[in-house]
C-alpha cells in the first residue's frame, strides 16, 4: 500500500511538471499536450502494477511492455500528425539499441550463473555451510558476509535466492531466525551489489552508459570506491539484528554434495569473461557487451568439450538445481550451453526492455528535462541523489536509475557514484524495494514478509544515512 500511496502522489505532480513549457528531445513541446499527460499516467499505472506483483500475481514485464507500446504509439501518432515521424523513429531506435546492449550483457551473466548451478556449485556451497554446525548467530553472520562478497559477482538477485535457499533448507522451523536471516540476506545482497558493475542491474546500467563526468570517467574500478560505504550500510542494521537472533545451535543431517566435472573451469571462464569485458571497454574503447559475448563463446567451446567427453555413468548420479537454487532434480543429459541460455530470467529482461522504452519515451516528450531541473538545479545534486535513493525503495531501483540516466545531469564522478550507491542500498529500506526482497518473499512463503522487514526499517535507514556520509567524507576528492 505504501507504493500505491506514493504512486498516487506522483500523479499529483503531473500538473507541476506540465506547467513548465519545456521542449522535448525533438525540439517541440509535448509536456502540456494530453498525449504527454496520458503517457505519464500510463507509466505510473504500470509502475503500480509492478510494485503490486506479489499481491496480484502478474509478472512485472507484462504491464511495463504494454505501457511502452502505448506510450510510443501515442508518440508516433502525435509526431505523424504534427511534424512527421522521423525524429520519433530515431529516438525509438536509440532506446532499442540502449536496451540491446544491456540485455545481451545480462543474458551472458545469467547464462554463466545457470551453468554454475547445473554443475552443482551452489548446491555444494549450501551443503558446505550446513556441515559447519554453526550457532544461529554464527550462521547469521556467515551467510550475510558470504552474500555481501558473492553478490558483486553473481548479482544481488541470484545471490539472495541462493543464500535464501541455504537458510530455508537448513532451518525451516525457527520462524524468528529465518525471518531475521532473510532480512539480513536482502541487506547484504543489495549492499554488495552496489560496489560492482556486475552486482546489480543499476550499477551495470551506469557502467554501460560510459558516463563522462566533470572529474573523470565512471570506469570499472570506480565502483570499488563504494566498498566501505556499502559495507557500512549492511553492518549497521545487521549489528542491531544480531541481538535479536535466538540462542542455540544448528543441527544438520544433510549429506555433502560434490560439484560436477567442469565446475571449476566454468568459474575460471566467468572470471576471464569479466576481464575480457573490462579490457574491451577500458582499453579498446568498445562496448563491454562485445567483451561478454566473447566470454559466452568461451563457455560454448568449453561446453562442447564437456559434451564430447561426457560419460553415460555421469548421468546416474548427477543433479542440478532449479532457478531459485533450492530444488534438486535429476539430470542425465550432458552439458548444453543453450539450455542454460533458455533458463535465463526472461521476465526480468523483458521488464527491463519496457522500462527503458517507457523512460525513453518520456524523455523524448521533455518530462525528464523538467524533472532534472527541479532535482539537480533547484535542490542540488547531493540532496537530489539521496532523495532518489530513498525513492527507489518505493519505485524500485531499475526504473529510478533509468530515469536518472536519461536525465543525464551534469555531475562529478563522486555524485554519479553517490546516486549509484543510494539507488542500490535504498531498495533495502522496504522488502518490496528491490528484486532481491520481492523474490525472497516469494521463496520464503510467509516466513519473510513486508511487515517483518518494516520493523527494521529505522535501523536500515540509519545504515543508509551513515553510508552516504561515509561516501561524502571518504571520496570527497571525487566531488
Amino acid at each position: 500500500m505504501k507504493k500505491l500511496t506514493v504512486s498516487v502522489a506522483l500523479i499529483g505532480l503531473i500538473p507541476n511538471l506540465a506547467s513548465a513549457d519545456h521542449m522535448s528531445a525533438s525540439g517541440y513541446s509535448m509536456s502540456t499536450h494530453w498525449v504527454g499527460l496520458l503517457s505519464v499516467f500510463i507509466f505510473i499505472l504500470a509502475l503500480i502494477a509492478v510494485t503490486l506483483e506479489e499481491f496480484i500475481e502478474l509478472r512485472k514485464s507484462k504491464p511495463m511492455l504494454f505501457a511502452a507500446g502505448i506510450i510510443w504509439g501515442l508518440i508516433g501518432w502525435y509526431a505523424h500528425e504534427n511534424v512527421g515521424g522521423h525524429a520519433a523513429e530515431q529516438a525509438l531506435r536509440h532506446s532499442l539499441l540502449q536496451y540491446a546492449e544491456l540485455m545481451l550483457f545480462i543474458l551472458v551473466v545469467m547464462t554463466y550463473i545457470n551453468a554454475l548451478a547445473e554443475r552443482r556449485v551452489f548446491l555444494s556451497l549450501r551443503t558446505w555451510v550446513a556441515h559447519r554446525q554453526y550457532s544461529y548467530r554464527h550462521l547469521f553472520w556467515t551467510t550475510g558476509l558470504i552474500t555481501f562478497f558473492l553478490s558483486p559477482f553473481l548479482d544481488n538477485l541470484s545471490t539472495a535466492l541462493l543464500m535464501g535457499a541455504v537458510i530455508l533448507n537448513l532451518e525451516r522451523d525457527n520462524q524468528r531466525f529465518v525471518t531475521l536471516s532473510c532480512i539480513n540476506i536482502v541487506l547484504a545482497s543489495n549492499a554488495g551489489g552496489a560496489y560492482s558493475p556486475f552486482g546489480d542491474i543499476t550499477t551495470l546500467m551506469v557502467w554501460q552508459q560510459d558516463i563522462v563526468s566533470t572529474t573523470g570517467r565512471v570506469d570499472f574500478f570506480s565502483f570499488f570506491s563504494l566498498f566501505l560505504p556499502s559495507l557500512i550500510s549492511y553492518l549497521v542494521p545487521a549489528g542491531f539484528m544480531h541481538f535479536a537472533i535466538p540462542p542455540g545451535n544448528l543441527t544438520v543431517t544433510q549429506e555433502q554434495v560434490q560439484m560436477r566435472r567442469g565446475a571449476k573451469g566454468i568459474m575460471a571462464l566467468f572470471l576471464l569473461t569479466i576481464a575480457t569485458a573490462v579490457f574491451f571497454q577500458g582499453q579498446l574503447m568498445l562496448p563491454a557487451t562485445i567483451g561478454v559475448m566473447t566470454g559466452l563463446s568461451y563457455l560454448q567451446f568449453f561446453g562442447y568439450f564437456l559434451k564430447k567427453t561426457h560419460k553415460p555413468s555421469e548421468g546416474q548420479i548427477t543433479t542440478s538445481e532449479s532457478p531459485d537454487f533450492s530444488v534438486v532434480v535429476e539430470n542425465r543429459q550432458p552439458f548444453d550451453v543453450f539450455l542454460r541460455v533458455a533458463r535465463s530470467e526472461w521476465d526480468t529482461l523483458l521488464f527491463l526492455c519496457g522500462v527503458i522504452l517507457c523512460v525513453g519515451g518520456l524523455g523524448y516528450m521533455g518530462f525528464l528535462t523538467v524533472a532534472s531541473e527541479l532535482l539537480y538545479i533547484q535542490w542540488g545534486a547531493t540532496a537530489a541523489n539521496v532523495s532518489i535513493g530513498a525513492a527507489s525503495a518505493v519505485l524500485e531501483n531499475i526504473p529510478t536509475m533509468s530515469v536518472v540516466l536519461n536525465m543525464r545531469p551534469e555531475m562529478s564522478l563522486g555524485q554519479w557514484l553517490l546516486v549509484t550507491l543510494t539507488t542500490g542500498i535504498g531498495g533495502s529500506l522496504l522488502s518490496i524495494g528491490s528484486a532481491a526482497g520481492v523474490a525472497l518473499m516469494g521463496q520464503a512463503k510467509g516466513k519473510y514478509t513486508f511487515f517483518a522487514h518494516l520493523r527494521w526499517t529505522p535501523a536500515i535507514a540509519l545504515g543508509f544515512l551513515l553510508s552516504v556520509a561515509c561516501h561524502l567524507w571518504l571520496n570527497a576528492s571525487l566531488f
